[in-house]
């Protein structure tokens, strides 16, 4: 992909979630439910991404963009103390349910390109009270993070949304600390998206387009010296992911999943 197609597709993705962090269209992101005709309850958007009425209730108001494809801090088995890296931070949803986890001896680092979410994510941070939580601006490709600092990182439907992700793998094995692992919710290719799809900006934009093959992000994973990979395809989300786009038929070319891995070498 040449550099100009990279920025063109950043640049959609920075527009189309500043306007969602200031609620200035009714557009959508990725989310079981944004583009649906019918909306359920916050409470239902949360159980089909695998989170509960607790867990909405434990954040400011705001948080919770329902712009996910899962549960990645339910996956994470985040210990007290640890230093947690969240990747597309977004209004800080996951962030404040991993600081409940690692307690005050632990801290939430969370990243998002777009200044817009990071002024409502500190917002949200002071609304709160969380004194372990913190908000960086910058892209996950390279990421405002020191080399084996990170204990965890997490992303929720983020990676997909990057159009290099072998670059954003390399920069979570560098910021990872031996041993340290990565609990992240994305969405994947489990077929060859029709090209049609593949040039739609709008589509790369709602988490369709830049969905890569299962096989390809366990060979970025290797590549960036992670082992342990462990990718678990979910596909009962073909029951939201197919809102995302009515009548298109994207269900059948992607899936939410689970991906799992372990830094096992120093990556330089």
């Amino acid at each position: 992909m040449t550099t100009p197609k990279k920025d063109k597709i950043r640049d959609k993705v920075r527009e189309r979630y500043g306007s969602i962090a200031t609620d200035k269209v009714n557009d959508c992101g990725c989310s079981p439910s944004c583009c649906s005709p019918q909306t359920p309850s916050d409470i239902e958007q949360a159980e089909k991404l695998g989170y509960s009425s607790t867990d909405l209730s434990a954040v400011p108001a705001g948080a919770n963009m329902s712009l996910g494809c899962g549960n990645p801090q339910a996956i994470a088995s985040l210990k007290e103390g640890e230093t947690v890296l969240d990747l597309g931070s977004g209004g800080g949803f996951d962030c404040f349910l991993a600081a409940r986890q690692v307690g005050d001896k632990g801290r939430i680092i969370g990243v998002d390109m777009t200044p817009e979410m990071i002024s409502k994510a500190r917002e949200n941070t002071q609304k709160g009270n969380f004194e372990n939580v913190e908000f960086r601006l910058g892209e996950i490709e390279h990421l405002p993070v020191s080399d084996n600092s990170i204990d965890v990182v997490i992303s929720n439907c983020v990676i997909n949304l990057s159009p290099d992700k072998q670059q954003v793998y390399r920069e979570i094995a560098r910021v990872l600390k031996p041993g340290g692992r990565i609990a992240i919710s994305d969405v994947v290719a489990v077929r060859e998206l029709p090209r049609s799809v593949r040039e739609d900006l709008d589509a790369y934009a709602g988490c369709v387009s830049g969905a890569a093959l299962v096989r390809q992000i366990e060979q970025w994973l290797t590549e960036a010296g992670m082992s342990e990979v462990n990718i678990v395809l979910k596909h009962n989300s073909t029951e939201f992911i197919k809102d995302w786009f009515p009548g298109t038929g994207i269900e059948n070319y992607v899936l939410s999943a689970d991906i799992l891995a372990r830094k096992t070498i120093t990556v330089k």
